[in-house]
């Protein structure tokens, strides 16, 4: 048995002329918005918004960026100015840590460090151990993962992990 399997379904339908629909009403609306301009406002007003809201509208229609609509750029960065920011790259930091790291003779080495057993699974426990060498050869590793006992500076409070800490 044969089935016919729809070709370039990512291309859109040609509704109106050479138009797809949402260029049609991208189209429709900006002409829509430079007629409502040129009746409401006075000629030496209205022109360079009518020229503005043409361009904007036409570039909604027919421009795109790296293969994409130009609607999803203005969201993207749209997006990108409103929501913060998460920077994830810390040069500064690990290379302070490396240098301190090599500058100490008794440091630790990642075979030396010694990794609990958390589950009766060993492909659990291995990918755990691997996760927490590795981060320690990068040295991203907290005083806890390294099995270093951490206590606060005085005045520093300290965050209460489990309910047996909490206790007073």
């Amino acid at each position: 048995m044969q089935f016919q399997v729809p070709q370039f379904i990512e291309v859109e339908d040609k509704i109106f002329g050479p138009l797809t629909f949402k260029q049609f009403v991208y189209i429709a609306g900006g002409a829509g918005a430079a007629y409502l301009l040129w009746r409401v406002l006075p000629l030496f007003v209205a022109a360079p918004l009518i020229l503005a809201v043409a361009g904007f509208a036409a570039s909604l229609a027919f421009l795109q960026f790296n293969g994409r609509p130009f609607i999803l750029a203005i969201e993207n960065s749209f997006f990108y100015f409103l929501k913060t920011k998460l920077y994830l790259w810390n040069n500064e930091e690990k290379t302070k840590k490396v240098e301190a790291r090599r500058s100490t003779p008794n440091a630790a080495t990642p075979s030396q460090v010694y990794v609990p057993k958390l589950s009766d699974s060993k492909l659990h426990e291995l990918a755990w151990s691997l996760d927490i060498k590795e981060r320690i050869a990068g040295g991203f590793a907290s005083g806890e993962e390294r099995g270093e006992i951490i206590t606060p500076a005085p005045g520093i409070v300290a965050p209460v992990r489990t309910a047996r800490e909490a206790r007073i």
